[in-house]
């Protein structure tokens, strides 16, 4: 058996990491670079494309399939396994992916149609034969809707686990990961394996503290979020901050504005409206309670003020829109889309917040934003124009995605069986450092 890792191996993005056993290569992940982060050029893979039997798919974020199309155009016919979520997701992620591509429309749908041919929706928790002395079975990771760990059970050599991206527990609408048995190999992603994140139960309280101090100035709040996972996990807590659940309704000044009005919401992603609506054709994989919600009237991911911005001529309308309002944009690190119209118009007001609720990859002008706010006279270059920092920059770690360094050892912890060597990747340096201290 033998393991590379083509990408992911000791960066945060663009997972891709081939197992080749028995004469099968699997390749799990193909992902996308983000900011500095490196992945191997497919000329210099030790396959061929062509010669890839199988494609594993941990989740639909780009930086875990984004480079598919690629692997298709340069041979690729094997088969793509993902969870039924995960297949559901991939074709409005990669059509957003390949519209920023030079590529003619014919030729992505093409590719995007490629992509949904090959693939395969699986259940969770149920083994499957690869043949060749193979089995898999996928384990929810709580990471994101359809997200999941791989594990392989291999006749000579022993059980690998493939982690994906793990996230944390009481996540909204997510069910907490599932906790593999035990193995002999675990490829372990340590994103944050040298940070805490704090009680995620907490964060709506400080999330509202953080919208009640930056609303009451008359000022916006933007928030540079994933259009998969992040933005419908924000959207459920704007449901029960504005929405005032039973026990739960906002008694603070900035739920509403001067004029006394709801502040309004405005989902301004075309790809997380659109994701939004899968999210909600997929209830039937939601966590209990958010099932519970929308069997009793209360669509968790939906409420009054809640604003979807269509098209181009409402965005630029609501650039140039006066008063209190939450802003909610892609993309989540501010290298692209919507979010940096806002920033370029808003970000040296000071009566405006930025809000911050994902990893920040080095590189990347969310990165520097997070960075350089701290200092005096900061500033970030977006679109080749240098901006001041004067809108007061929060980080709300609560809402990562994935799960911080407690909640990576409670899962390793956590599995009745043994558990052999531990290889770190998805991290930086530092991160994968600490953990493998932490794990010994």
């Amino acid at each position: 058996m033998k393991i590379v890792h083509l990408g992911g191996g000791e960066t945060v993005t663009g997972s891709c990491h081939l197992l080749q056993v028995h004469g099968l290569n699997i390749l799990v992940d193909c992902g996308l670079a983000q900011g500095n982060d490196f992945v191997e050029p497919m000329d210099r893979w030790p396959v061929r494309p062509v010669d890839i039997d199988y494609l594993f798919l941990t989740h639909a974020h780009v930086d875990h399939m984004g480079r598919v199309p690629e692997l298709i155009r340069r041979g690729f016919q094997g088969e793509i396994i993902a969870t039924h979520p995960t297949k559901t997701l991939l074709t409005p992620m990669l059509e957003d992916a390949l519209g920023f591509q030079d590529m003619s429309r014919k030729e992505a749908a093409g590719l995007v149609e490629d992509v949904d041919s090959l693939s395969w929706g699986f259940e969770y928790g149920q083994e499957f034969d690869l043949g060749k002395h193979v089995t898999f079975m996928l384990g929810r990771a709580g990471h994101i809707l359809g997200s999941c760990w791989i594990q392989f059970a291999i006749s000579g050599e022993g059980v690998v686990v493939f982690s994906g991206d793990l996230g944390a527990v009481d996540t909204p609408v997510l069910c907490d990961p599932d906790i593999p048995e035990g193995c002999d190999l675990l490829i372990l992603e340590s994103t944050y394996g040298d940070r805490l994140h704090g009680d995620r139960r907490d964060r709506f309280r400080r999330l509202g503290k953080i919208l009640d101090h930056a609303l009451k100035d008359d000022g916006k709040v933007f928030i540079p979020a994933f259009a998969l996972g992040r933005t419908q996990e924000l959207i459920y807590e704007m449901d029960r901050w504005f929405g005032g659940r039973e026990g739960e309704r906002s008694k603070v000044k900035g739920e509403r504005g001067r004029g006394g009005g709801r502040v309004p919401v405005f989902i301004d992603s075309p790809l997380g409206l659109e994701i939004t609506k899968v999210y909600s054709r997929l209830a039937a994989y939601w966590d209990q309670e958010a099932g519970a919600l929308l069997r009793g009237g209360d669509h968790p991911i939906d409420f009054e003020g809640l604003y979807a911005v269509r098209n181009h001529a409402d965005h630029l309308r609501l650039c140039d829109m006066v008063g209190s309002a939450v802003v909610i944009a892609g993309s989540g690190m501010c290298s692209g889309g919507r979010i940096v119209n806002h920033l370029k118009g808003s970000i040296e007001d000071e009566r405006n917040d930025v809000l911050f609720v994902g990893y920040q990859v080095r590189g990347t002008p969310g990165r520097d934003i997070v960075k350089y706010s701290k200092r005096a006279g900061g500033y970030v270059m977006l679109e080749g124009e240098r901006l001041m920092i004067r809108s007061k920059v929060h980080v709300l770690t609560g809402y990562s995605a994935h799960a911080d360094q407690k909640g990576l050892l409670e899962w390793v912890g956590g599995m009745p069986g043994k558990v052999g060597e531990v290889r770190l990747v998805h991290g930086g340096e530092k991160a994968r450092r600490v953990l493998g201290g932490m794990l010994g």
